[in-house]
C-alpha cells in the first residue's frame, strides 16, 4: 500500500526548462545620482570634485547617458549652474552627445541641479528561502535550491553588471605583430620573440638539470 502513496509537492515554484535556468544571472536598474546646489557664483571646489567623480563612475559604468535636471522656474542663477554643470563634464571628458539637460518641478526656483545616470545591478537571488524535501528522489528532479548558491556568488562578484546583459566587444587584434610573425614565416625564421624564446630555453635547462 505504502507505494501507491503519492509524492509530495518539493516546491510551489514552476519546473524550469534546465536545472541551472531558475536562478540564472538578471540585473535590476539602479541610479547615481548627485545633487548640486546652486550658488550665485557658480560651481564651487567640492561641487567640481565631485562631477570629475561621477564622470569616471558614468565612464566605467558604460551607460548611454547622463542626465541633468535643472529646476523648473526659469531662475537664470539655476539655468546657468545647469550649463556649468554641462561644461564641467565635458572637461572631465564626457562627449557632449552623451549629455542631456532637462528641466524638473522641484519645490524651489533654485532648488539643487540633479546630476545622474542609470545603472544596473546584479540581482542576487536569495537562497534558502524555500526547501523541498531532499529525501524523495524517485522524480529524479534537482532540488528547489539547486544552482542558486553558485549564481548569488556570481551576482555578487561581478564587477560590471552590464556584462551580464551584452558581451563586452573584443579589441582588435594587434596587426604590426601579425604582421611580423608572417613574414618570418615565410622566410622560415623563427617566430617567437627572443625573449619567449630565451624564456623557454632556460625552462627546458632546469628540467633537465
Amino acid at each position: 500500500m505504502s507505494g501507491c502513496v503519492g509524492l509530495p509537492v518539493e516546491s510551489d515554484l514552476p519546473v524550469p526548462l534546465t536545472p541551472t535556468s531558475r536562478y540564472s544571472l538578471q540585473v535590476e536598474p539602479g541610479i547615481d545620482r548627485i545633487a548640486l546646489a546652486v550658488h550665485e557664483t557658480g560651481l564651487s571646489g567640492p561641487q567640481r570634485a565631485a562631477i570629475v567623480d561621477l564622470a569616471a563612475r558614468f565612464a566605467r559604468e558604460g551607460a548611454s547617458v547622463v542626465t541633468i535636471e535643472a529646476p523648473a522656474g526659469e531662475d537664470p542663477v539655476a539655468v546657468d549652474m545647469a550649463w556649468k554643470v554641462r561644461s564641467a563634464l565635458e572637461t572631465a571628458g564626457v562627449s557632449g552627445g552623451m549629455i542631456q539637460v532637462v528641466s524638473y518641478s522641484g519645490p524651489d526656483a533654485r532648488a539643487p541641479v540633479l546630476l545622474g545616470f542609470e545603472t544596473l545591478q546584479a540581482a542576487v537571488p536569495r537562497c534558502g528561502t524555500n526547501w523541498g524535501s531532499l529525501t524523495r528522489s524517485a522524480t529524479n528532479q534537482p532540488s528547489s535550491n539547486f544552482g542558486c548558491a553558485v549564481n548569488a556568488n556570481l551576482a555578487a562578484q561581478i564587477e560590471t553588471p552590464r556584462d551580464i546583459v551584452t558581451p563586452r566587444q573584443m579589441t582588435p587584434s594587434d596587426a604590426a605583430r601579425r604582421g611580423v610573425v608572417f613574414a618570418n614565416y615565410r622566410t622560415g625564421q623563427n617566430t617567437a620573440a627572443t625573449q619567449e624564446q630565451m624564456l623557454t630555453n632556460r625552462r627546458v635547462a632546469r628540467a633537465v638539470e
